[in-house]
């Protein structure tokens, strides 16, 4: 469980190291809004393209091997960031970083499968739960902390984030089970997805519809507030969008053994997910901009884990890795189409508020296709039994 906890914090912390400083980035590098959108979605489109190489290197490796060597990359990448001298080596070092926490993410469901397979669900729990932490450190810490550490500077902030990212590699090797690999790596022949079968679209639409918020969220709300006036709430608007996540961790673990295969977390959280961006397009108000981040990362944080846990209930043993692997490539190809559109939105009609358009859709669709997704769930295990 800690080692689970401890791959999930590594495989959001480089990633979400970029939100708090993007402001800075932006005067430094002179960026568009679209520019800031490709910033955010060229390492969610290496979810998608690095998944299936990731399946591949699991199938050969083992599952535990691979996802050390997604962190180091991960970690290193993340911080040659800071080195950036223009746009194109910025988007080049945030590629990479892309592709080391891609090559992680099909090792997850296999070591939960592999470690806890009669706990599933809390197994799940434990490394989605260390991605919700990894993604609320960064925003609650750079900038009363980080930035004023590192004189202001993001690029040292960055460096300084990809520190204990990378210290988690050895930790991860050392501490985790050992001795898994060779059988896992006899069972994992195929690694393809297989892109024919409706369960991995339904995933990965579903996830899609929930990571794509977020991330657009992340890299939009620094200059949407800026552009109302309340460039001084940055630091609170991501701190409570992430935070909220761990209110969010404390039902999710009170409700571990209702989570799978059930729908209620999709019929109750996908309407406030569209709430929240209603509120954040209309309101002017500090509260209500908060409250407005605070309700959106709450929404995603509980319909996350649900999604997540789903993988090893649809799919089997041997196909596990390439099943994840298809519903990451199309959900980050979700993730970096959507927060590109936003961008575009908002550099086309000069409004704003139409960069959140699109995440209302998200919304709509998070709380349609995570029903059903549900209801192909339970069929499949009425069916087994």
């Amino acid at each position: 469980m800690g080692v689970l906890w401890l791959a999930g914090v590594a495989m959001r912390m480089t990633i979400l190291a970029m939100p708090p400083v993007i402001p800075q980035v932006h005067d430094e590098l002179r960026m568009s809004e679209t520019q800031v959108g490709l910033l955010i979605g060229l390492p969610l489109l290496m979810f998608a393209l690095a998944a299936i190489p990731g399946s591949l290197l699991i199938a050969r490796t083992g599952a535990r091997l691979a996802v050390v060597v997604g962190m180091i990359v991960a970690a290193v990448a993340g911080g040659a960031r800071a080195a950036a001298i223009d746009i194109p080596t910025l988007y080049a070092a945030a590629i990479a970083t892309g592709i080391g926490v891609a090559i992680m993410q099909p090792g997850m469901p296999t070591l939960v499968r592999e470690w806890l397979p009669s706990r599933i669900a809390l197994g799940t729990l434990a490394y989605t739960s260390g991605m919700l932490m990894g993604a609320f450190f960064p925003p609650a810490l750079t900038t009363p902390v980080m930035l004023p550490l590192g004189g202001g500077s993001w690029r040292v902030d960055l460096v300084a984030w990809a520190i204990p990212a990378l210290l988690i590699a050895p930790v991860f090797l050392l501490l985790s089970p050992k001795g898994s690999e060779r059988s896992t790596v006899q069972k994992l022949q195929a690694w393809w997805p297989d892109f024919k079968n409706p369960a991995v679209w339904l995933l990965g639409l579903t996830l899609g519809s929930n990571n794509s918020p977020y991330f657009a969220v992340s890299a939009f709300v620094g200059d949407y507030l800026r552009s109302k006036g309340n460039a001084d709430l940055l630091g609170t608007a991501l701190s409570w969008l992430n935070g909220s996540q761990l209110i969010a961790l404390i039902i999710l673990i009170s409700a571990s053994g209702r989570l799978q295969q059930r729908a209620w977390p999709f019929l109750i959280f996908g309407p406030l997910l569209l709430a929240g961006f209603l509120l954040l397009m209309i309101a002017s108000s500090s509260f209500l901009l908060i409250a407005a981040c605070t309700l959106i990362g709450f929404a995603v944080a509980i319909t996350f884990t649900p999604i997540m846990a789903m993988v090893p209930i649809v799919s089997s043993a041997q196909d596990l890795p390439r099943t994840a692997a298809g519903m990451l490539t199309i959900g980050y190809t979700c993730a970096i189409v959507i927060p590109t559109i936003c961008g575009a939105l908002w550099d086309i009609t000069g409004q704003p508020w139409a960069a959140f358009l699109p995440l209302c859709v998200c919304a709509v669709t998070l709380t349609v296709l995570g029903a059903l997704l549900t209801r192909r769930s339970a069929n499949k295990t009425l069916a087994a039994a």
